[in-house]
């Protein structure tokens, strides 16, 4: 009896761990026709569904194949691997991407419209503040295995619109032993890992720990990054409860030096930068206690409590957009100069922020496998409480751009009414449900909602109350339904069709930075705080997945989303990015997103299409000076122009050829077409720069095992150093192509985000000391 409820649990949590196994997951492993999937349809453990009953494309990135392709993060292998995924990589840092898939995002960056949620073992680690993600917090040598879920599924809570990510974590039990990692190469990167897990002898305890070491000095001009990660956890189960304590740290300093002039990049090369520093310093404490409980062989429950703190400070050396070119000319030196003020004489300014932001809470469900009217039907049933506090604070010191394009600060603060100091409060509670009934054994119907209450509240510790003051009381309500069906009419193929709707309330940080008269900076000042309204989406989606033979397999989908009263981050001034955040009305996302996979004796395959229209479905007006197209002061967005930095073609292709049975090489192809840029909401725009040329990159990877445990490995990106931009904006720059200042007077330009050029690393693992990624159940 021991054993087999013991092998029992095991089981279960090598299905949880695997939370979401897709028919899409991509093919670097042999296919088998017989296999029947089981996946979870929450973010907690759960008793699983088969796939052939799940209305969803789902999407599963295992850890073995993000060892394979020596991802930085998880969104690294989402570029270069999932069909709808395209990156704009504003920040030009590997761990700061800013991520779209399906036209929606997870950003580090504020102001960046958030419409995918991200879950790291059931809890949602989108950070209070904007519902931004840091990737660097992480570690991606933790990752056990990611699910991917489609639409605005309800389930998933808050933000997810576009879709969900679903990451599980290693434990002892599953990867057993230790290994050690080294790498280095281009840029002055230098990565180093360790791992080790283990099971007690009774089997009853497992313990995994990992720590993760990256530093290199970027591809561009003054980008160093220095990041470090820990992770560990222990487990305890006994014949019917399983308990897992997790806890994730990370210290990081990144450069981000985001877009430059086109006209630099051509003068002075693409590794130039506009102005410096551009420095975020994240840490990370994270406590997660999850657990689960069998009754008996049909009901589970399970659930987790956690508490997780970030803070984040950010400095940020900039053009003074008040400066006057009348003062530069009588000052010389900012601050000199008693008949001028010291922003009007100053060409630079050092913009500080640091946020501190504090979360915890719970989330229970109990799932019941149980037949109703003698149909098989599963039913799960859950609640929540998610609690956060931020306190943020920002100032700026005044100072002079010198020849490096780096800011000198002279000592001297803004006024304190351009300052901030803020707390944010965010509470939510949640209720939510799903069932699963088999109709017949054909055909299978999955119903599902969930109900969230949000309460936002702001406190403005410098001006805590009038017209300018960001003191708000804010609450949001909502039930969020789901219904799909799927139709199985053999063992090989399963349709699927779904309707589903999902919301985000505006976060603080939005609320308090929505006055149109009054434009902030993100993240550096916010002001006043009109009330925005919580965004909407629903979602159609019908797909389709089979085996075309016993070695070829195949997915479809279509989709159609729509965000109601959607939030966008409005640009009020082209030379500085100051802007609000406004509900703009409806947009629009529809698309296709299809893959063929396959394998041919030694040689594994992917090929992954997507298209994607996202347009705006309400004619509004915004502000923009530098658009061909503007009336002086403003542009006008029609019903069915394209959203920004979205390209409507990606096509995606990973190989990989075993040479000899020690001996591997890999290949990922990247296609992505031309994009709008942000400031060309209308497309109207004639100038430089209004679209982004489309691209293609190649990259490779190679593996050889020597044998006990040692493996030496290499990688290539760009091989053949295409010069490309994947994110852009028309704005206003101070400076002239050969980066000297100029005088105060701006002018229209183009800024990009050059794509890294070509570059290669190399390195060694050695694994000793016990099997690993074999699960026991001891």
């Amino acid at each position: 009896m021991l054993k087999r409820e013991s092998l029992r649990l095991s089981t279960v949590a090598v299905l949880v761990a695997n939370a979401c196994i897709s028919f899409q997951a991509h093919a670097a492993d042999a296919i088998t026709t017989d296999k029947i999937n089981v996946v979870g349809t929450t973010p907690l453990p759960s008793l699983g569904l088969p796939l052939e009953q799940v209305p969803a494309g789902i999407q599963l990135i295992t850890g073995p194949q993000l060892k394979k392709q020596r991802s930085v993060t998880i969104a690294d292998y989402l570029q270069n691997n999932i069909a709808g995924v395209n990156v704009n990589d504003t920040q030009n840092n590997p761990f700061q991407p800013d991520v779209s898939f399906r036209g929606y995002s997870a950003s580090p960056l504020l102001g960046t419209p958030q419409g995918l949620s991200v879950y790291v073992d059931g809890v949602r680690v989108n950070e209070p503040f904007g519902d931004v993600v840091s990737w660097d917090l992480i570690p991606v040598n933790a990752i056990a295995s990611t699910s991917l879920i489609p639409g605005s599924n309800p389930l998933f809570g808050l933000n997810t619109l576009g879709g969900a990510l679903s990451i599980q974590t290693k434990s002892g039990r599953d990867n057993q032993g230790a290994a050690v990692e080294a790498s280095v190469g281009s840029w002055g990167r230098k990565t180093g890992s360790v791992e080790y897990g283990g099971v007690s002898e009774d089997g009853s305890v497992d313990f995994f720990i990992t720590a993760n070491s990256f530093r290199e000095d970027g591809w561009r001009d003054y980008s160093p990054t220095d990041v470090r990660q820990l992770f560990a956890k222990v487990g305890w189960q006994n014949e019917t409860t399983k308990l897992d304590l997790s806890y994730t740290g990370a210290d990081n300093d990144m450069i981000g030096n985001g877009l430059t002039p086109s006209e630099m990049l051509r003068t002075l090369g693409r590794k130039t930068i506009l102005t410096r520093p551009d420095q975020t310093r994240n840490t990370l404490s994270f406590l997660n206690l999850t657990g689960s409980h069998w009754f008996n062989n049909d009901v589970m429950l399970s659930g987790n409590v956690y508490y997780r703190q970030s803070r984040t400070r950010t400095l940020n050396g900039d053009g003074n957009d008040d400066v006057d070119e009348d003062a530069i000319d009588d000052v010389g030196i900012c601050g000199t100069d008693i008949n001028w003020d010291i922003e009007d004489s100053c060409n630079g300014a050092l913009n500080r922020s640091k946020s501190r932001k504090d979360s915890y809470g719970f989330n229970t469900q109990l799932s019941f496998n149980q037949d109703w009217f003698a149909r098989k039907n599963q039913f799960i049933v859950g609640l929540g409480y998610d609690q956060s506090k931020t306190r943020f604070s920002q100032y700026t010191e005044y100072g002079v751009v010198n020849a490096s394009r780096g800011v000198d600060g002279i000592g001297v603060f803004n006024e304190e009414d351009e300052q901030v100091q803020l707390t944010g409060r965010t509470k939510t509670y949640s209720v939510f449900a799903t069932d699963t009934l088999s109709l017949t054994d054909l055909w299978h119907l999955t119903l599902s909602a969930r109900y969230n209450h949000t309460r936002v509240e702001n406190t403005d510790h410098i001006t805590p109350s009038g017209d300018e003051s960001l003191s708000g009381d804010h609450s949001f309500n909502r039930i969020n339904p789901a219904i799909g069906l799927n139709f199985t009419p053999t063992k090989d193929w399963t349709f699927y069709g779904a309707y589903n709707e999902g919301s985000r309330a505006p976060t603080a940080i939005e609320l308090g930075c929505a006055n149109p008269d009054v434009p902030c900076k993100l993240p550096n000042a916010m002001a006043g705080d009109p009330p925005l309204k919580q965004v909407v989406a629903k979602t159609y989606e019908a797909g389709v997945r089979g085996n075309l033979t016993e070695a070829l397999r195949w997915t479809a989908s279509v989709y159609r989303a729509q965000n109601y009263d959607d939030i966008q981050f409005i640009y009020a001034n082209a030379t500085n990015g100051m802007g609000y955040f406004d509900n703009v009305g409806k947009t629009r996302r529809m698309g296709l997103d299809t893959n063929l996979m396959g394998n041919q004796g030694d040689f594994n395959w992917m090929l992954g299409y997507s298209y994607i229209k996202a347009t705006y479905e309400s004619d509004l007006s915004l502000a923009n000076e530098v658009n061909t197209s503007s009336d002086g002061d403003s542009i006008s967005v029609s019903k069915g122009s394209r959203l920004a930095g979205i390209p409507a073609h990606r096509l995606k292709f990973r190989g990989e050829y075993a040479i000899t049975p020690k001996w591997s090489v890999g290949t990922n192809i990247l296609m992505f077409s031309d994009q709008y840029s942000h400031g060309n909401e209308n497309n109207k725009d004639q100038g430089e720069g209004a679209k982004l040329g489309g691209y293609t990159v190649v990259n490779l990877d190679t593996r050889y095992n020597f044998g006990n445990g040692w493996q030496l490995f290499a990688k290539a990106i760009n091989i053949f150093d295409r010069e490309y931009s994947s994110g852009g904006m028309l704005g206003e720059s101070y400076f002239q192509a050969n980066g000297t200042f100029d005088g105060g007077d701006d002018h229209r330009t183009s800024l990009r985000a050059p794509g890294a050029p070509r570059a290669g690393w190399i390195g060694v693992r050695w694994e000793f000391g016990g099997p690993k990624n074999v699960a026991s159940s001891n």
